[in-house]
């Protein structure tokens, strides 16, 4: 994936023609349908241009499915302020995240969890520095956060205030982050290759009814 330059209009320009023509793909198709040489037609391109910008159809799909989360992203700060606990609003966090996610299993695999290429941690300010009007206007604590591609890491930034005011020590924490990634990974795998008959509504809480035991486990002990 090329740096954005903020400056380079033509440049903005063709990355959101390619990733427009993706969503346009992936709305209407799925992602599985996505392939380079479709995106070139639909954009008008040729596909080697595409290469230019962007380093495999993975990364075309990451940018096209962060089209389909913006509402996750601008309900979650509202998702938290259900509560003023620090504990519980890393929970809230964890219930939303798997509210949405369950509700469109294979974008948020795209995002998360597909193998991106090179530099991912670049990927999200990348694309919000293309649609910055997607991002909303969260609370300046949670965007460390929000710009993380690596669900282990976001999960390290939210869980810090919980260590800080002694919910847990670090090495809890990060057992925590592990026995969590698991959790969401597996309900998540099985969603996606049908294995389950859930709705989202009961994976989430299922998923969760884990997660609150692993969390209040910790705090507890």
């Amino acid at each position: 994936m090329i740096e954005v330059k903020p400056d380079d209009i033509k440049q903005k320009r063709t990355l959101k023609i390619f990733i427009n023509a993706t969503s346009q793909i992936v709305k209407k198709e799925g992602i599985e349908a996505v392939t380079i040489r479709k995106v070139a037609k639909i954009a008008g391109y040729n596909s080697a241009t595409i290469y230019n910008y962007f380093d495999n159809r993975n990364q075309l799909i990451f940018f096209a499915g962060m089209k389909f989360i913006s509402d996750y992203v601008q309900n979650m700060p509202d998702y938290m302020n259900q509560s003023d606990d620090t504990l519980e609003r890393f929970l809230l966090m964890w219930e939303c995240f798997c509210k949405y996610s369950f509700e469109n299993p294979q974008i948020y695999y795209a995002i998360f969890t597909a193998d991106i290429g090179d530099r991912p941690e670049d990927l999200m300010q990348n694309y919000y520095s293309l649609f910055p009007e997607e991002m909303g206007n969260p609370p300046e604590e949670l965007i460390p956060m929000i710009l993380e591609t690596d669900l282990s890491k976001r999960t390290t930034i939210a869980i810090k205030s919980c260590v800080k005011e002694g919910y847990f020590s670090m090495k809890e924490a990060m057992e925590i982050d592990e026995m969590i990634m698991l959790t969401y990974q597996g309900m998540l795998s099985l969603l996606i290759n049908k294995r389950v008959d859930y709705s989202a509504e009961e994976a989430t809480e299922l998923t969760m009814d884990y997660i609150r035991k692993i969390v209040n486990t910790a705090a507890n002990s």
